[in-house]
């Protein structure tokens, strides 16, 4: 755990998506994708994406509808992980494979050598392991692959991008029941180094082969707090079929599982909050009605690398937005550290803001319900721009791709 950062609380979460058990047929999954409608929005894709609902007493994003996820714990860093991980340890990072992007535009939450804050655990490595604990404790889904299974672990490799075998879609272990299950997640929520002890006994090893690097999100400085300023590493997991699925009834309250554009429809009729990377990386999905494209996109991604993202707030007198990486009106000097910084205020309307912009790449909205993403810049590391429906207010039809 990065000790180091003053200003920033390092944490992991990952996309879930699921299957569906009555799907249909690949050439149906392509319309409907054109204008999100009431029909289209349920049956356009073969599978639906985890939310869990926060806790309304919760001092960050409290009622919110977020990803599965949490802060990192000195326990995901532990040495007691190489013995579990002992077929892997000579394999570049325990066989996720080396990301291609240059170390020094890497995000500094994958770049840091852990190695010099005292873990032998590689970053990319733990912070998976997070999220597959903090899944595990706040929705009870274990990602896990028994032990007698690791010899058919497919790892990562550097010519897997070019490789024609679809990789096989995850598929949740039922060899542990229920009441096992529940006695050690609440001794993991209790405590997380409980959750070694737990893979100890039961023979598994959590499922860090099968998290795709998405993003990094770093919390907007002065817009929930002081306290609040997570630096969030983004995967993506893709599961054959929804597990079972419970809330921990402490900071979540409700899970709910839907297709990308149905959660995109009910944040825009106001049925549910949800916060702007949650909006912008469901739009994203919405390229993808087939789980099985999603998977071989994510697979074939997650080696490339990813940016760091702070949004920079800019307050207008008409509208809000969040400043992201690439736009004209990104700051060309961001403070990162989180000391200052982070609100731009502009007298310009939404009109002359957008006219005087050759590049853009923004969230924009007027209040928490109504926002849209106006982007006209090519994504980097070969990442996608956010694909939505009109009735969701996605404006991304005039990227330069």
């Amino acid at each position: 755990m990065n000790t180091a950062l003053k200003h920033w609380r390092e944490a992991a979460t990952v996309i879930l998506a699921a299957g569906l058990r009555h799907t249909p047929c690949a050439d149906s999954l392509k319309p409907g994708l054109g204008k999100v409608t009431d029909v289209a929005h349920k049956s356009a894709f073969d599978y639906q994406v985890l939310l869990l609902k926060r806790s309304g007493r919760s001092g960050f994003m409290p009622n919110a509808y977020v990803f599965p996820g949490g802060l990192v714990d000195s326990s995901d860093f532990s040495c007691e992980w190489q013995e579990i991980f002992k077929a892997f340890t000579k394999a570049p990072n325990y066989g996720i494979g080396v990301v291609k992007q240059p170390p020094a535009t890497r995000p500094p939450i994958f770049a840091t050598d852990r190695s010099q804050l005292g873990s032998p655990i590689p970053g990319d490595v733990a912070f998976r392991i997070c999220a597959v604990r903090e899944t595990f404790e706040e929705s009870g889904v274990l990602l896990a692959v028994p032990k007698h299974e690791e010899s058919g672990i497919r790892v990562h490799t550097d010519d897997a991008s070019n490789s024609d075998t679809q990789p096989t879609l995850t598929r949740s272990s039922g060899l542990w029941n229920k009441d096992v299950l529940s006695k050690w997640r609440s001794l993991v929520i209790g405590n997380p180094a409980n959750f070694i002890k737990m893979c100890r006994e039961l023979q598994c090893l959590p499922n860090i082969w099968a998290l795709h690097e998405w993003g990094n999100w770093l919390t907007p400085i002065g817009v929930y707090g002081k306290q609040r300023r997570y630096d969030t590493a983004f995967y993506i997991c893709c599961l054959h079929e929804i597990p079972y699925t419970l809330q921990d009834e402490k900071e979540i309250v409700h899970f709910k599982w839907s297709t990308p554009s149905e959660v995109l429809h009910s944040y825009n009729s106001k049925e549910i909050w949800i916060a702007p990377p949650q909006y912008y990386d469901l739009g994203r999905m919405c390229h993808f009605p087939a789980l099985r494209d999603l998977h071989r996109f994510a697979w074939q991604r997650s080696l490339e690398g990813c940016e760091q993202w702070l949004p920079i707030y800019l307050v207008s007198p008409d509208c809000y937005a969040s400043l992201l990486p690439g736009d004209d009106l990104y700051p060309e000097k961001v403070d990162t550290s989180g000391k200052s910084g982070g609100v731009v205020k502009l007298e310009k309307s939404l009109e002359e803001l957008q006219q005087d912009s050759a590049n853009m790449h923004r969230i924009v909205g007027q209040d928490p319900y109504s926002i849209s993403i106006h982007m006209n810049i090519r994504p980097k590391y070969k990442h996608l721009p956010p694909l939505c429906g009109e009735d969701v207010g996605c404006t991304s039809k005039n990227s330069k791709l």
